[in-house]
């Protein structure tokens, strides 16, 4: 029978169907209406795709079941014995479903007792969900839903390339007026101008000065909501103090965007009803990401637009789970319901429903980036088992990772196409895609969705349920939850009183077609799918402003290395590049990596339109094919990361890390383009 489910990609969890042959078609939801994106139509191929993992691999010989899982348990058990439980290590991802990241937290902190866990979300959402819970003391990406904007005369969008990373969201933006941050002129920019919109070009990592001349505008120009600041803010004073520096012919001077363009969408926030400032990954994945996004939310406070119906202030999730991903405890420093783990009642809560010792749960461990390089250093993992994410491709400094995890005594790998991470590992288990499995996910506007279960996994893959249970059962941790329901129960008696609270969710409320925002904290509650509206989840019900100042990227164009590489996502791929470089018609649209640069910068460097170059940095190079094209800033170049090996944009990007967020600097590195010499590249 047929099953509706939800596209596997991104955060929108376009609505979709997929039948009993893993067929594939867009059905009605509310993010998507119908429609799907080139991903989401293909997706279904993958499902029966040649390369499919079905059997267990123990250094790289198939292997039983249980022998594969003996073998971990029995490694996991020797390591541990010899270097503590922190000599073991897990990490996560922001597609497993809710269910699969609660486990795994438990499995963690409970079945190995080791606080070194973390996910992929760190270097995804990390920045904007420290600035959210910093400023609103929750973090929810969207605290509207989607079709909110359908009704807005003013979206702004900053570091967002909405049109190529999730192209239904455009469908709500058709009558805003758009205003697009971006050092590329992107699809999204393209469409933002044509209609009428602006497109703002920073020097990529000065967008955090933007913010300040935006909001310097705002000030001067007298279009400041008072009466919202004094009733539903704090720390306005001190923030102007910084902002008050940064005048727009300042700022123009730093962040090369025209001091005319700040007045005149400041203008436009002011002058409008509904409007809205949305941040992605482009403001955010930068060492100081978290003062950016807090920059852009001052903006938006100083107008009054969150807690405001018609208007606010969001973050645009982008993986499919990154919501659900991160609240429920496969992060370092959080429990279930999105509650910190150095907090004595949230420990005692979590561990009342697991049935342990509060005690017993350790403490905050090392962030993504932190936990890869403790590897090899005294006190640091000496076994990986990774879910859901290709750290060789997606990790920033790409080759000292590489060299970070082949030095581990054991890498396992829980996955369902050999990416380069798996191929890697000294043990493969094949595990259910999304068509195959039963559970839940969260999308960026906070909604609890059913992922239903269209197919039967091919014989010998098992759930990452089944591999999470079974690992546990095998190191002598029987009782934990065995079925996608039963662990959704028990997620949300532990999310009860969270930040978070999913106890008023079921998913019989959900297979009714109820639609459910988090918080929902009773039976019968309808959910939230509009926060702040009355107050912000402070104790004092206001909102902070937060000061921030420029800080320069921690790596600067010199004369060894003139120009600034970032990096980003194209149309036809997703993150890094492992499920759809296999399907063949996204694979012959965009089928190898490529250097966007100015053509006045490609002359100097002796290159041409078409050819390979060579794109070094201080931490490695890629062989990149050259796309010359004039609207890129003539200091820019900019690489999409969707592929491995000698092909990984993360090859080159600095590994630095924002103070609060843990994220790492992807879109500002210096580099320096060279013609390729007797090298061989891609056919």
């Amino acid at each position: 029978m047929p099953a509706d489910t939800h596209c596997p990609y991104c955060a929108l969890q376009c609505g979709m169907t997929v039948g009993g042959a893993g067929t594939v078609a867009p059905r009605e939801f509310p993010t998507n209406r119908g429609g799907l994106c080139q991903k989401g139509w293909t997706a279904g191929s993958l499902l029966s795709h040649p390369d499919r993992l079905t059997t267990p691999l123990v250094d790289g010989v198939p292997a039983s079941w249980d022998s594969a899982i003996g073998h971990v348990a029995d490694r996991i058990r020797d390591l541990q014995a010899a270097y503590g439980p922190d000599s073991v290590a897990v990490f996560g991802g922001g597609g497993l479903t809710n269910e699969k990241a609660y486990l795994l937290g438990r499995f963690a902190r409970v079945a190995l007792g080791t606080s070194q866990i973390d996910y992929n979300g760190r270097f995804c959402m990390s920045s904007a969900a420290a600035a959210g819970n910093r400023a609103f003391g929750i973090d929810r990406g969207l605290p509207f839903p989607v079709t909110d904007l359908d009704d807005a005369e003013v979206v702004v969008l900053a570091g967002a390339n909405v049109a190529e990373t999730m192209p239904p969201l455009m469908g709500h933006l058709t009558g805003a007026r758009l205003v697009v941050v971006d050092p590329r002129r992107t699809p999204t920019a393209e469409r933002a101008v044509a209609a009428g919109g602006l497109h703002l070009q920073p020097v990529p990592g000065t967008d955090l000065v933007l913010a300040l001349g935006l909001l310097h505008a705002a000030v001067t120009e007298g279009l400041v909501d008072r009466p919202f600041v004094e009733q539903r803010t704090s720390g306005f004073d001190d923030a102007w103090r910084l902002a008050a520096q940064w005048w727009p012919e300042r700022a123009e001077r730093v962040c090369g965007v025209a001091a005319t363009d700040m007045r005149t969408v400041v203008s436009w926030l002011a002058g409008s009803a509904r409007r809205y400032v949305l941040t992605a990954r482009g403001a955010e994945q930068h060492a100081h990401g978290v003062d950016t996004v807090t920059a852009w939310i001052n903006l938006s406070l100083a107008l009054g637009l969150p807690g405001t119906p018609g208007s606010g202030f969001g973050t645009i999730t982008g993986q499919g789970n990154g919501q659900g991903g991160r609240e429920h405890g496969q992060k370092a420093d959080q429990l279930p319901g999105y509650r910190r783990i150095d907090d004595p009642a949230a420990r005692a809560h979590v561990a009342a429903v697991w049935g342990v010792d509060p005690d017993s749960l350790p403490g905050p461990g090392r962030s993504a980036v932190e936990l890869i390089d403790a590897i090899g250093n005294p006190g640091g993992p000496r076994a990986l088992l990774v879910f859901g994410s290709n750290l060789r491709v997606s990790a920033p400094d790409a080759a000292r990772v590489a060299a970070k995890l082949d030095a581990l005594d054991l890498l396992v790998v829980a996955d369902f196409l050999p990416g380069e991470t798996a191929r890697r590992a000294d043990v493969v288990l094949p595990v259910a895609q999304w068509a195959e499995e039963e559970g839940t996910l969260t999308n960026l506007e906070g909604r609890v969705l059913r992922r239903r279960r269209a197919l039967d996994p091919p014989p010998g893959v098992r759930t990452d349920l089944d591999v999470i249970t079974g690992l546990a059962a095998a190191l002598g941790f029987g009782g934990f939850p065995t079925t996608p329901r039963a662990v959704f129960d028990e997620l949300r008696a532990a999310s009860a009183g969270g930040p978070a609270d999913y106890s008023g969710i079921t998913w019989d409320r959900l297979d009714a077609g109820e639609a459910l925002h988090w918080p929902c904290p009773e039976p019968g509650h309808p959910g939230t799918p509009r926060l702040f509206l009355d107050r912000f989840a402070h104790p004092d019900g206001r909102a902070r402003l937060v000061p921030v100042d420029h800080v320069p990227a921690a790596e600067l164009p010199d004369d060894p290395y003139p120009l600034r590489a970032t990096t980003g996502r194209v149309l036809v791929h997703y993150q890094s590049g492992a499920q759809t470089r296999r399907v063949e018609e996204l694979a012959a649209v965009v089928p190898d990596v490529f250097v966007e640069v100015h053509p006045d910068t490609a002359a100097r460097a002796g290159l041409v339109d078409g050819a390979w170059a060579r794109v070094e940095s201080r931490r490695g190079r890629v062989l990149a094919r050259v796309r010359c094209v004039p609207s890129v800033r003539p200091d820019t170049v900019f690489l999409p990361f969707h592929f491995g090996d000698g092909q990984a944009a993360n090859l080159l990007t600095n590994p630095v890390l924002d103070p609060v967020s843990r994220m790492p600097e992807f879109k500002v590195a210096a580099v320096r383009l060279l013609p390729v010499s007797g090298e061989a590249v891609p056919a």
